[in-house]
């Protein structure tokens, strides 16, 4: 299937490793070009190595910041020549539990998980409006949907999908597409998940043997292919969704 995304400017922000780096691949191999934004410039100096095609581009920012995401928007527009496509892929857990949770926690995880996308998409509006439409990809998770994981990232995952619906009903006059991926449990090197492994291989082979119905965890590119689907032309009737990627782990309908 021709996904029609050969020569889109898209802008991948967290590209630099785990969902968005797979996600900066899956859109490079379907011919299209990649601004990937991270805050590491040597984890985006090694993606834009293995970066298939040419007319790549790397902006390093921390789109947590108000001026990270303008530093990063501004940089893709100027290297790609505007944009098609938006991925944002920011997020972190911070405290386990409710009693564990203060001001700051939350607010470190609004700021990561929620504010990271809507900085990101605002500031993408106008430059997809001028390409005449496109889409944005929200990276959101299963704990944006129901109960499990931290506090404060279970409410600004949660948030993410509520932005993707707004955004999704406001800019569907402007021809900009608006949808959100729930990920379940993903492993990859240097992940919450690989650490957690290394730490207590008993206790994590306990838990993909309780929660996991397939008996392993979720690849980055299992992700990605949804990912690049959304950001394709194939998904031109698809806005406002919230797409369940996770091998049956949640519980939700």
């Amino acid at each position: 299937m021709d996904l029609e995304l050969s020569g889109k400017r898209t802008l991948v922000a967290g590209a630099s490793r785990g969902i968005g780096r797979a996600i900066a691949l899956g859109l490079a191999r379907e011919g299209a070009r990649v601004c990937a934004v991270a805050r590491g410039a040597d984890g985006l100096a090694a993606l834009a190595a293995e970066l298939p095609g040419a007319g790549h581009a790397t902006v390093v920012a921390d789109v947590v910041t108000a001026a990270g995401a303008s530093a990063a928007v501004d940089g893709a527009v100027a290297a790609l020549g505007g944009l098609d496509v938006v991925v944002c892929n920011v997020g972190k857990s911070f405290a386990r539990t409710v009693a564990e949770m203060d001001d700051d926690d939350l607010a470190r995880s609004l700021d990561m998980n929620l504010w990271s996308s809507a900085r990101v998409a605002r500031r993408a509006i106008a430059p997809l409006a001028t390409a005449g439409g496109g889409a944005i990809v929200l990276v959101s998770s299963i704990w944006g949907r129901e109960a499990g994981g931290s506090p404060g990232y279970n409410v600004a995952k949660a948030g993410v999908i509520a932005l993707g619906k707004a955004l999704a009903r406001d800019l569907a006059a402007q021809h900009i597409r608006v949808n959100t991926i729930a990920p379940g449990s993903i492993l990859f090197p240097g992940g919450g998940w690989d650490r957690r492994q290394q730490a207590d291989p008993a206790g994590i082979a306990a838990f993909v043997a309780r929660e996991l119905p397939f008996g392993r965890f979720g690849t980055p590119e299992e992700v990605a292919d949804v990912a690049v689907f959304l950001a394709s032309a194939r998904a031109r009737w698809i806005t406002g969704a919230c797409v369940v990627v996770d091998g049956g782990q949640s519980r939700a309908f």
